[in-house]
C-alpha cells in the first residue's frame, strides 16, 4: 500500500511539471510571470486566488516605510516589544540604537520580524497605524484582493495576498531606486552586524535583481524575485511552491527566450502634425511625449492608434503641451500609452490682424 502511495504522488508530482500550452509550468499552488515595465502577464497560474504569503509581506512594509519620509540615517530605540515576536529574528535588544537604513537591510536580507516591528513602530507611530497605510498603498497599486494584518507576514487572520497582487507590489518596489538597491544586495556589514540575503537566487541566476523570500508551515514557500536581460526586467511570484528556486529560473529562461522588448515609439519622435490657425506657421509637429515598449511573442505586431480630440491648433501653441494620448495595440488588447505633445511653439501671427484692418480702410476709401 506504501508502495502505491509513493508511486501515486510521484505520478502526481510528474504530471504537475508537464509543459503546459504557454510552454512552462510550476509545482507551486499560484504563481505568475510579468513584465516589469509595462506590467504584461507573460504567464500566470490560479494567480487570482488569495493565499498566505509569509515574509514577503515585508516588501510592503519596506515601500511603505520608504514612502513615509522617515530619513534613512534616522535612529530607531528598539523597545522591549519589538523584540516579543516568534520566527526569524536579528535579536536586537531593548535599548539598542539602529539607523532606519540598517533595520531595513535586516528586514530585507535576514527577514528580521523583530526588525519589522520596530520599522513599523517608528514610522507609523504604532504598529496599527503602520499596518493601516499598508493597506491603504495596497489598494493605490491596485492590490484588490490583499489584506495586511501585521507587517511581518506571520499567520493572521484575513492576512493575504495574491500572486498578481504580489507582482503589482513587486513593480512599485522595483520603481524605489533605494528598495531596489536593497532587495539586490548579497551581503553588507552595517553598524557592526552582518546580513546575508536569504534570496539563493542572486547567486544562482545571472540578472536576478531581488526580491523577497518567505516561509511559514501553513503558507509553504513563497518567493518574489526579478530577473533583468537584453533591456528587459521579469518578475516572478509562486506562492505555496516547495520547488521555487527551480521553477523561478524555469519561468525566467522560458520569459526571455519567447519574449523580447518592443520599442515602438520613442520620446520625441513625430507621430504626425495638426494644421495651426492664425499663424504663418501651417502645422506643428506632434510627437510622442515618452517611450512606449512592450514586450511581444514572436508572431506579434505592435500597432500604434493616435487619438487627436483637437482637428486644428489655433496659435499661439506652446511646445510640449499635451493634446492627446498614443495607444498601443496588440490585436484587440491594449498595449501601453504615452502622451502626443506639440512638437514645437508655434507664435500667433500677430500682422494677420493689421492686415485685416488695412484691408478694411482700403474698402472704405472705394465706398467714398
Amino acid at each position: 500500500m506504501k508502495r502505491l502511495l509513493a508511486a501515486a504522488a510521484a505520478l502526481l508530482l510528474c504530471l504537475n511539471l508537464v509543459p503546459t500550452a504557454h510552454g512552462v509550468s510550476t509545482s507551486a499552488g499560484s504563481a505568475i510571470l510579468m513584465e516589469a515595465e509595462s506590467g504584461r502577464v507573460l504567464y500566470e497560474q490560479d494567480a487570482g486566488r488569495p493565499r498566505l504569503i509569509a515574509s514577503v509581506t515585508k516588501l510592503m512594509t519596506a515601500l511603505v516605510a520608504l514612502e513615509s519620509g522617515c530619513p534613512l540615517e534616522e535612529k530607531v530605540v528598539i523597545r522591549e516589544e519589538d523584540t516579543r515576536t516568534e520566527g526569524s529574528s536579528l535579536y536586537l535588544r531593548p535599548g539598542e540604537e539602529l539607523r532606519l537604513e540598517t533595520l531595513l537591510y535586516g528586514l530585507l536580507l535576514q527577514s528580521g520580524n523583530d526588525a519589522a516591528l520596530a520599522v513599523a513602530r517608528h514610522c507609523g507611530g504604532t504598529v496599527e497605524n503602520f499596518v493601516a497605510e499598508m493597506n491603504r498603498c495596497a489598494a493605490r497599486l491596485g492590490m484588490t484582493n490583499s489584506r495586511f494584518a501585521n507587517p511581518s507576514g506571520l499567520n493572521a487572520e484575513g492576512h493575504c495576498s495574491t500572486a498578481r497582487d504580489l507582482a503589482l507590489l513587486a513593480r512599485a518596489c522595483l520603481k524605489n531606486e533605494t528598495l531596489a538597491a536593497i532587495a539586490a544586495t548579497r551581503s553588507i556589514t552595517l553598524e557592526g552586524r552582518s546580513f546575508v540575503n536569504h534570496n539563493k537566487l542572486l547567486w544562482r541566476y545571472g540578472g536576478c535583481v531581488g526580491l523577497k523570500t518567505g516561509y511559514t508551515e501553513k503558507a509553504g514557500r513563497t518567493l518574489v524575485s526579478a530577473a533583468e536581460r537584453d533591456g528587459m526586467t521579469l518578475i516572478a511570484v509562486t506562492l505555496d511552491d516547495p520547488d521555487d528556486w527551480r521553477d523561478h529560473a524555469a519561468l525566467f529562461d522560458w520569459g526571455f527566450a519567447n519574449w523580447r522588448m518592443e520599442t515602438a515609439v520613442r520620446a520625441g519622435e513625430e507621430i504626425c502634425s495638426l494644421p495651426v490657425g492664425g499663424s504663418l506657421v501651417p502645422f506643428c509637429p506632434v510627437r510622442a511625449g515618452a517611450d512606449l515598449r512592450w514586450p511581444l511573442r514572436e508572431g506579434e505586431r505592435l500597432e500604434l492608434r493616435p487619438d487627436l480630440p483637437l482637428e486644428q491648433l489655433t496659435a499661439p501653441v506652446q511646445k510640449g503641451v499635451r493634446i492627446g494620448t498614443l495607444y498601443g495595440a496588440v490585436g484587440d488588447e491594449e498595449a501601453g500609452k504615452v502622451p502626443l505633445v506639440c512638437g514645437e511653439a508655434v507664435p500667433r501671427d500677430l500682422a494677420e490682424p493689421r492686415r485685416g484692418l488695412l484691408r478694411r480702410l482700403l474698402d472704405r476709401l472705394e465706398e467714398l
